[in-house]
């Protein structure tokens, strides 16, 4: 195997079996809403574009990590301890509440009063941790994600491969510059629209309380199935 030359670029010499599925497959589940894109789209409305890519930049190392993690083995660990599985999806359910929750009370108490002073605190206490960190932890605390990459990469990794793991990395790569790209579309449509919700204190209220309960429904999604 030439590991410098650029025909490795070339999906059919990466070990891919059937590459357009594999894209339309990425595409699809990348427009499926989730809770690291919806936290982007609101910490970017929220706070502005800066905020918006810190997060963005959080999600893209937590699933960088994630990823590392099936490729040395971690989902085998998982799967062997129960417990631990276990604890981590409680841990994960009780991160995404917290947000959801914070979301609720931002929601409710801009529909409530016309001073936006308390709403801004609510908001201060919620996206107390930086974007970053708050993005990452997102992404790290649901351990699901692990086997789903693996269920979803092992389709089109050619079993006569002599090299899977250059597979899965040239997977991976192009799955997180898709997934990059499609945050920063969020990131510009928050912006957009940030001035826009603070000149509509009821219609971003709702949509505060709706960004709340989905992060909850997340939450009982991660516990329940």
């Amino acid at each position: 195997m030439e590991w410098f030359s650029l025909s490795l670029l070339s999906p059919s010499n990466a070990g891919i079996n059937d590459f357009s599925s594999y894209l339309l497959g990425t595409l699809l589940i990348i427009l499926l809403p989730g809770p690291n894109s919806l936290y982007v789209l609101t910490i970017a409305t929220q706070k502005g574009w800066r905020s918006g890519a810190w997060g963005a930049l959080g999600i893209f190392v937590g699933d960088s990590i994630l990823m590392g993690a099936v490729a040395l083995g971690a989902a085998s660990l998982l799967m062997s301890s129960p417990l631990l599985f276990q604890f981590l999806r409680i841990i994960g359910a009780i991160y995404l509440a917290w947000i959801g929750l914070g979301l609720l009370r931002s929601g409710r108490l801009r529909w409530t009063t016309q001073s936006h002073s308390k709403v801004y605190e609510i908001q201060a206490r919620l996206m107390q941790l930086h974007p970053l960190l708050a993005a990452l932890s997102l992404s790290l605390t649901n351990p699901k994600a692990i086997f789903f990459f693996i269920a979803f990469f092992s389709q089109f990794i050619q079993s006569d491969f002599e090299y899977p793991g250059f597979t899965l990395i040239y997977l991976a790569t192009v799955l997180q510059i898709m997934s990059m790209a499609y945050l920063m579309g969020l990131i510009l449509v928050g912006q957009y629209f940030s001035e826009h919700f603070k000149n509509h204190r009821r219609f971003t209220a709702g949509l505060w309380i709706l960004a709340g309960l989905l992060f909850i429904g997340f939450a009982l999604r991660l516990i329940f199935v």
